[in-house]
C-alpha cells in the first residue's frame, strides 16, 4: 500500500466519522425539540381542560418521531415504513381538522393519498416477507423459530 492510498483511507475515515457525528447531533436535536413539541401540547391540553382526536393524533405523530429516532440509535437503520406511517397519520390529522372547510374533491384526494401509503406499507412489508435479506435468510436458518425480517 503506498503513502497517498494510505493517507486517503485515514481522509475517509475522518470523513465518515463526522458525518456520523453531525448525523447524530441532528438526530438528537430533532428528538430534544420533538420532545418539547411533545411537553408544550400537553400543556395545552391540560389548560383546555380536554383532549380531542386532533390533539391525540399529533401526539401519535411525536411519538413515531420518537419511535424512528430510536429505531435507528438501536439498529443504525432507518425503516421506510415509519416516514410513511408519519404521513398517514398527518394526513388524517389535517382531513379531521379542516373537514369543514374542504371541498369533496379535496376530501377524495387526501383520502386517495392515505390509501396509496398504506398500499405502500402493504408491498413494503410484502417484499420483506416473500424477499427477506440474505441476513435475515441466515438467521431463520439457524433458528427456525424465529423470523427475522429487517425493517
Amino acid at each position: 500500500m503506498d503513502i497517498n492510498a494510505k493517507a486517503f483511507k485515514h481522509l475517509q475515515h475522518a470523513f465518515r466519522l463526522g458525518l456520523d457525528g453531525v448525523e447524530y447531533l441532528g438526530l438528537l436535536v430533532i428528538a430534544f425539540a420533538t420532545t418539547v413539541a411533545m411537553y408544550d401540547e400537553v400543556a395545552v391540553m391540560l389548560g383546555r381542560g380536554k383532549v380531542t382526536l386532533t390533539d391525540l393524533l399529533l401526539m401519535f405523530l411525536f411519538l413515531e418521531v420518537l419511535a424512528m429516532i430510536g429505531r435507528y440509535f438501536s439498529s443504525g437503520q432507518l425503516p421506510v415504513r415509519f416516514p410513511l406511517y408519519i404521513a398517514m397519520v398527518a394526513l388524517a390529522r389535517y382531513l379531521i381538522l379542516d373537514l369543514k372547510e374542504m371541498t369533496e374533491l379535496r376530501m377524495l384526494a387526501v383520502a386517495a393519498a392515505i390509501f396509496l401509503l398504506t398500499l405502500g406499507v402493504l408491498v413494503i412489508r410484502y417484499g420483506h416477507v416473500r424477499f427477506p435479506y440474505d441476513e435475515d435468510k441466515d438467521a431463520e436458518a439457524e433458528d427456525k423459530a424465529k423470523v427475522y425480517v429487517r425493517e
